[in-house]
């Protein structure tokens, strides 16, 4: 018998679907990588993607009696939240009820349409992690009852990731990866295998033992990471994808969460920096997403400060590195409605700080990404906007922006 996963924010399913006008093309005045958006997998996602032994376990669309349509894989029947996949709606439509493909806009689900919708934003290049079936790491594949299944669903989502989603525009978007999160050997091999195909990313639970698995303090994911390391694979961490979102009171509204949603970016950026991850493997990269930068000069505050009494805490006496230079060196962040942060971004570091889009979420910015970025960051020099909006991402991903985008051709051809 399969059950519902249930979700709770919001309010319960739109008794309507409007899609709004189509949007005209917005004025280029950025080059933009997004580095955190995000897709909803299509129905034929899996089919001819499983060993055929396996075909009929995968991974597959099935309509309820409401008719919603949701994932089915094994006995979890996993919803397309709707607030998943809200672009082009209105807001008091939004919901966490879960819903149709026909009630989401192509670009979601659909990599041509997904560009185009890029175009009218202004964006060039789009870093896009998993949406439900997935959940934002893999980790659904490895909480399946049998594993053959999950790993085989794992390494088919990673092969349409990049053949389907990439492979049709691999200027416009950087690929990104699940791994095999029930043995860390095996997902360093995948991360290795992954990497010599193009993989330049992976999402990881950013805290999972929330998901019942060995914290990073235990040193159980250094085989992992160590593949992260060697080959240059971004850790991406996304707030979230252990399944754990910092809220108030059990009857908090839902403005609580939201409001509150930047914090598990602070856990997650302490508990990693701590762990003395980046110590152990200097060159590892590691990217706080949909995190936010607003929290980042707080959080330099309150580790400095946390140092002047580490012989009494012992967790950071004889390292050679102050952990602030480990911050600095190993993590970036990811601002998406982020003002004070950018008045700030001296303390933060320039280096380090990216943009996002989250297209096609409830918070995107999406279609007016461009006028929305250039209120928080026209006073800043030019060096840093160039910096912030393109030039940090494409290095950390090393995903290089073509010379007729960076000369500001492309930023003309917005009809």
């Amino acid at each position: 018998m399969s059950t519902l996963e249930g979700l709770t924010i919001g309010v319960g399913r739109p008794r309507s679907v409007t899609f709004l006008p189509e949007v005209e093309p917005r004025t280029r005045e950025y080059t933009i990588i997004s580095v955190d958006d995000h897709l909803v997998e299509p129905p034929d996602t899996f089919e001819g993607r499983m060993p055929a032994r396996l075909a009929e376990r995968a991974p597959r669309v099935v309509e309820q009696a409401d008719g919603s349509q949701v994932w089915q894989f094994e006995d979890r029947l996993i919803p397309n939240a709707g607030t998943n996949a809200v672009a082009g709606r209105p807001p008091a439509e939004y919901s966490m009820e879960p819903t149709r493909f026909d009630h989401m806009r192509r670009g979601c689900f659909d990599a041509d349409a997904r560009v185009e919708d890029m175009d009218r934003a202004g964006i060039w290049a789009s870093l896009c992690f998993p949406s439900m079936v997935a959940g934002f790491a893999g980790a659904r594949f490895s909480e399946a009852k049998d594993p053959e299944v999950g790993l085989a669903a794992m390494r088919a989502w990673n092969d349409w990731h990049l053949d389907a989603w990439v492979g049709g525009h691999p200027e416009r978007f950087i690929p990104l990866q699940v791994t095999w999160l029930r043995d860390p050997e095996v997902a360093a091999s995948e991360v290795r295998r992954n990497a010599e195909r193009g993989f330049r990313a992976l999402s990881f639970p950013e805290m999972p033992e929330k998901l019942g698995l060995p914290s990073i303090h235990t040193g159980y994911w250094d085989p992992l990471l160590a593949a992260c390391e060697d080959t240059d694979t971004v850790l991406c961490l996304h707030v979230g994808s252990a399944s754990s979102i910092v809220g108030g009171s059990s009857d908090a509204p839902p403005e609580v969460t939201t409001a509150l949603f930047f914090v598990g970016s602070i856990i997650t950026t302490t508990d990693w920096l701590f762990s003395k991850v980046a110590l152990r493997f200097p060159r590892l990269r590691i990217a706080i997403s949909e995190g936010g930068i607003d929290w980042v000069p707080a959080l330099v505050d309150r580790i400095e400060h946390c140092f002047r009494y580490r012989e009494f805490t012992g967790g950071w006496v004889d390292e050679d590195l102050h952990p602030l230079e480990v911050l600095r060196r190993n993590f970036w962040f990811c601002a998406l409605d982020d003002a004070a942060g950018f008045e700030m971004i001296d303390r933060i570091g320039a280096d380090r700080v990216m943009v996002e889009c989250d297209y096609p979420h409830a918070d995107s910015t999406w279609p007016d990404t461009q006028p929305f970025l250039h209120a928080q960051i026209a006073s800043l020099p030019e060096g840093i906007k160039e910096k912030v909006t393109w030039s940090n991402a494409a290095e950390l991903f090393r995903h290089p922006v073509p010379d007729h985008v960076r000369s500001r051709a492309w930023h003309a051809e917005v009809g």
